[in-house]
């Protein structure tokens, strides 16, 4: 038993990288196709300075600074913020369930 978790914690910084470079990755990638159109334009229009533009800027650049490792803990921090209004504001008077409310 103290093997596998000598092993387990010989891996833990390698597995703690990918989830922090995968998370930073699918956040830059969410506000890209908001800011930049890419790969596939939004289903709307995103007026530059409305909220979701906002959005999408903190996910571009605030998803950089993750997969880099530039201020993460402060990055993340704003980020679940910005993930918790979204649900409120898209989600929530929708459906309780995210995947259930059609956006």
């Amino acid at each position: 038993m103290n093997k596998l978790i000598a092993a387990l914690n010989n891996q833990s910084l390698r597995v703690l990288s990918i989830l922090r470079i995968m998370t930073g990755l699918l956040f830059a990638a969410h506000g890209a196709q908001k800011i930049l159109n890419f790969p596939a334009p939004p289903e709307w229009e995103v007026a530059t300075f409305s909220m979701p533009w906002f959005a999408g800027m903190m996910e571009l650049f605030g998803g950089a600074l993750i997969v880099l490792g530039l201020f993460t803990r402060p990055v993340a921090f704003l980020l679940s913020g910005l993930m918790a209004s979204a649900y409120f504001i898209a989600h929530a008077p929708q459906n309780f369930y995210p995947i259930l409310s059609g956006r």
